[in-house]
């Protein structure tokens, strides 16, 4: 499976703004696939390392379970996107 970064345009001014799909795919993942949200609520630097485009940042906030900073990157999600961002929590791992 092929995994990136979309780029679109915002404006007239020619500014883009990343849309971090990979992101967003890391989140659906973990919410469809039981073993790998295992492998996240384990060990998610481990779980991460095939998802070579995230940030350091973005891998801090899937890791940390970080909702707010998540959602204003990639808007309010919804329940199934949560998910992860939610065990993380109850996990209280810090």
């Amino acid at each position: 499976m092929t995994r990136g970064i979309e780029v679109k345009k915002v404006n007239p001014g020619g500014e883009v703004a990343l849309v971090r799909e990979e992101l967003r795919a890391v989140l659906k993942r973990a919410a469809t696939e039981p073993e790998f949200l295992a492998r996240l609520a384990a060990n998610p630097q481990e779980a991460l390392k095939e998802y070579y485009s995230l940030t350091v940042e973005e891998r801090a906030a899937l890791a940390s379970g970080d909702i707010r900073r998540i959602e204003s990157w990639l808007g309010k999600l919804d329940k199934e996107l949560s998910r992860w961002l939610w065990c993380r929590l109850s996990q209280e791992k810090w």
